[in-house]
């Protein structure tokens, strides 16, 4: 049986990342930002953290003594080593999203924490509609320029599938204004978020696609002031290590009270 060609080329990954500029990771830090408002939330001082990262010279000095471990395939973790363990801004390019979870799992204690943001939803998708619109007009064809963007339901479900305790998914909606579609695209490019498909088109693309791609933009997608408008969603999972001191639902059929009691309401019953 043959093997399925991986989703993302870690090469070309990893040589975007090289050319990014750490000044310009400003969704990496309100990522963290908002990472950190769910720490505080938790009543936990965690003595052991990790985070997993594509971006080490960022992300390495957020989380105080923590490992900074890089995400690739086979993730550098020590099984039962850490009490946190973070997924930073990387999972949406993992050929294996699931397996990832599962070694961050493996490498909590019980009752550790898992946290991990990345990019999700309708993460650009107005780029990619005009660039896909401007592509097959000129060109005639369609190829792969931005990577699929997991719903916020598939993520969660992630979690239940990777063993995790009391999973927590949910999601933070950034719209950005940009001159034109140049801007967003060196935007892009400082993040290291440019395309890094293994399925990608290797030749250059003619610039009548990107300046057909801009026009419809512009037509489709305006600012309310002027330029226009780019969806970054931001999907936050939460879960736990299984621990027998974790609460755990109750058995059906046991409870001492019925619930239009506790309601304080009259109970209908249905008609066979």
């Amino acid at each position: 049986m043959s093997t399925p060609q991986p989703l993302t080329d870690s090469s070309a990954l990893t040589a975007n990342r090289a050319r990014a500029n750490k000044d310009d990771l400003f969704l990496h830090v309100a990522a963290m930002d908002e990472l950190q408002d769910r720490l505080q939330s938790v009543n936990r001082t965690f003595t052991a953290p990790a985070v997993v990262n594509g971006y080490s010279n960022f992300w390495g000095n957020q989380i105080p003594n923590a490992v900074s471990v890089a995400d690739t395939d086979l993730l550098e973790l020590d099984q039962n080593a850490h009490d946190l363990v973070i997924h930073a801004m990387s999972l949406h390019w993992a050929n294996d999203p699931v397996g990832q979870i599962i070694q961050c799992k493996r490498a909590l204690q019980n009752d550790g924490l898992f946290l991990a943001v990345c990019f999700g939803g309708q993460t650009l998708h107005e780029l990619r509609a005009c660039l896909g619109q401007a592509e097959i007009e000129i060109m005639g064809g369609l190829s792969p320029r931005i990577a699929p963007m997991a719903e916020l339901r598939d993520m969660g479900g992630l979690l239940q599938r990777a063993g995790l305790a009391l999973p927590v998914a949910d999601v933070a909606n950034l719209n950005v204004t940009y001159r034109d579609i140049w801007h967003l695209m060196h935007d892009l490019r400082a993040m290291g978020e440019t395309n890094a498909l293994m399925s990608r088109q290797r030749k250059a693309t003619p610039r009548a696609v990107f300046e057909r791609a801009n026009t419809l933009y512009c037509e489709t997608f305006p600012a309310k002031d002027g330029g226009i408008t780019a969806t970054f969603d931001l999907l936050f999972l939460a879960g736990w290590a299984p621990d027998d001191s974790q609460p755990k639902p109750l058995r059906p059929g046991s409870a001492a009270q019925r619930l239009a009691d506790a309601l304080g309401t009259q109970e209908n019953p249905l008609s066979d």
